[in-house]
This record gives C-alpha cells, structure tokens and sequence, in this order.
C-alpha cells in the first residue's frame, strides 16, 4: 500500500483555506515527521524536489514552520522519541555532496596553472589584429549615439 502524501505548496493552501482538520507531529529515528489531515484524507508531508517524507531534524524548526503558516496547534507522538539521537542523525546525500566538495577543493593547482598559462599565450599569438581600447570605446559610443537618436523620433 501507498503511503498518500502532499507537498509544502499544498499545505500552505490548506492552511490558507482554515481545511486543516488535525496536524500530528511524530517522531521517528534522525527527526520529526508532519502528518495532516483534512476532509477524509490523511496525508504525510514530502520534500518537494526529493518527493521523500520530510524529517525535521529538529523540533523547534518544524515547529516555526507550522508557525510561519498559521498552524498554532497539533499534536505530537514521542512514542519513538530518542533523546540520546537528538537529530544528530547522518545524512549520507550530504557527506557525499561535501566529499564531492573537498575533492573539488584539493584540485591540483599546477594543472589549472599550466592550462592559464597556454590560454594566455595562445591569446598573445593570436594573429588578428587587436584594435586599440580607446577606438574601441570610440566606436561604440558613436553606436550609443545613433540608437538614442533614432528612438528619440
């Protein structure tokens, strides 16, 4: 069986329209967990880009979340709560994102050196002429010139 779910964008509509019939936090391994019902549905509220069940690693965040959206009352189940875990749960997508990170961080700077440097002289032997900067800025200046005219008739 499907779990039903609705999204941040949803919830906020639902709390607009005063249809939220009950809100229950729950806590679960690595946070807390928001389910609501309104109508005859029930449903858990998922991240919008991962599509998962959204874990709020701490309470007073979730709590100013509802806050922020007009939702003043629920009701929370601390039957799985566990005050050593605390939300000091892993998340792996983010260790594998900072490994990424420092791996980036480490990139050997004599390569990306070497490759400035042949950038540079490939500029510097490059055979077209170069036009000077005040010709240059002369130039467009008259382009500017010909364009405001134009759009003032």
């Amino acid at each position: 069986m499907t779990q039903e779910t609705i999204d941040h964008s949803t919830l906020v509509c639902l709390a607009e329209a005063g249809a939220i019939r009950h809100l229950n936090v729950t806590a679960q391994q690595g946070g807390w967990t928001i389910m609501i019902r309104y109508g005859e549905h029930q449903r858990t509220l998922v991240a919008q880009r991962s599509g998962k069940i959204r874990v709020f690693k701490r309470f007073d965040t979730l709590a100013a979340y509802l806050k922020d959206m007009g939702i003043n009352q629920f009701e929370v189940d601390i039957t799985d709560y566990d005050p050593e875990g605390g939300g000091k749960g892993t998340r792996p997508d983010r260790s594998a994102a900072l490994k990424r990170a420092h791996e980036a961080a480490a990139f050997d700077e004599t390569a990306f050196d070497l490759w400035f440097r042949e950038r540079v002289k490939e500029s510097l032997d490059d055979p077209r002429p170069a036009i000077p900067h005040e010709d240059v800025k002369a130039q467009f200046a008259a382009r500017k010139e010909a364009l405001l005219k134009g759009r003032d008739k």
